[in-house]
């Protein structure tokens, strides 16, 4: 999640852990430990691009981290507030929830989380909120406000903060609810135009949980399609196909840990594409720029890959600023509430000939 969330969240952890030893205090240690894990992002100034990609939520999202820094930081909270009522046992626990919040917050991202690591390097999303998503954020944020508000005398203060977490638990099973529901309609779809789908995954579109973006997996390539939890049934969810394309590899130059890094951060999605003079490397988890207007629209993660010195430190950014105005909010908003016109349906031999006829221009 955005440091925003992870900031309000752990406010208001520590309103109810913390404030009644601490006062205000406990908002501030909350917000900076629900941020610690991120302490990984510095990394990025000595690393390459495709090295932070593993780096980034890796160890320091891992369960042995989370433990680590709870005890690191509890030791330096009691040093610091040695005429405090506090035992060492509260600040561990306090910093050991606050830290395995975070981790397990972050995998409701599509960006992927290295619980396990140094022991296993599999990484771990369940694909239900987008890293940016206002209706999940304002609850705590609205509390946080609050209790950096209200004296701490007031009487509400737990209130507020209790009512914080609460509403973000609830739209968080909200969440769980829409995926649930899309991604039955999705296999639906998927059986109905006899599409050879291996496997497939669902994910958020930018700042909702309305709509959702889908990824099947075929024998050479992806039928990519969106979904809104509030169209009927009947309505159709149109796929386009993006070929896999991995013999375009063969061409590149590029040092064989780099590419391999890419694959992993990819586990097992990927495409890659010759824009003009350019080879890319994309990632379909990560969404399509307006895909929802734009069924061939480009994938936000990109990767340059060849010819070799194109800068690819904002891979991460670039693709998801790029677009966006105040028209192209309107029409996602408009494609969430009515549903396309239903049209023929495409035989999976229509959509196979995609294959041939997909071209990109850079």
């Amino acid at each position: 999640m955005d440091s925003l969330t992870h900031a309000a969240l752990g406010a208001c952890l520590g309103e109810i852990m913390l404030s009644k030893k601490l006062g205000k205090r406990a908002l501030l240690w909350g917000a900076m430990a629900q941020n610690f894990p991120d302490v990984d992002t510095v990394a990025a100034l000595w690393l390459t691009p495709h090295e932070n990609l593993l780096v980034h939520r890796g160890f320091t999202h891992s369960f042995l981290f989370a433990f680590l820094g709870a005890l690191g930081l509890a030791w330096v909270a009691r040093r610091w507030h040695k005429d405090k009522p506090v035992p060492w046992r509260q600040f561990f626990l306090f910093f050991l929830l606050q830290l395995g919040l975070h981790d397990l917050l972050d995998t409701c991202n599509a960006y992927t989380t290295g619980l396990l690591e140094p022991f296993s390097a599999e990484r771990f999303s369940v694909h239900l909120l987008y890293v940016a998503d206002p209706l999940f954020t304002m609850w705590p944020l609205l509390a946080f406000v609050a209790l950096l508000l209200l004296k701490t005398s007031h009487t509400s203060r737990g209130r507020w903060a209790v009512a914080g977490l609460a509403l973000a638990g609830v739209y968080l099973g909200y969440a769980v609810y829409n995926k649930v529901s899309v991604r039955a309609q999705i296999a639906a779809s998927l059986a109905t135009q006899q599409l050879p789908a291996d496997r497939f995954f669902v994910t958020p579109t930018p700042f909702n949980s309305w709509l959702w973006l889908a990824v099947a997996q075929a024998d050479s390539g992806y039928y990519v399609g969106h979904r809104s939890v509030f169209w009927p049934n009947t309505s159709p969810t149109q796929f386009t196909f993006f070929p896999r394309n991995q013999q375009l590899l063969a061409a590149a130059t590029n040092p064989k840990e780099e590419i391999e890094d890419l694959k992993q951060f990819a586990a097992g999605y990927y495409t890659v594409e010759q824009w003009q003079d350019t080879l890319v490397f994309s990632i379909p988890r990560f969404g399509q720029m307006q895909g929802w207007q734009n069924p061939r629209g480009r994938f936000t993660f990109h990767y340059f890959l060849q010819p070799p010195g194109i800068d690819n430190k904002l891979v991460m950014q670039r693709g998801r600023a790029k677009g966006w105005s105040w028209e192209a909010f309107k029409a996602m908003w408009r494609y969430i509430f009515n549903p396309p016109e239903a049209k023929r349906q495409e035989t999976a031999g229509a959509i196979y000939r995609q294959r041939q006829e997909h071209v990109t221009e850079l």
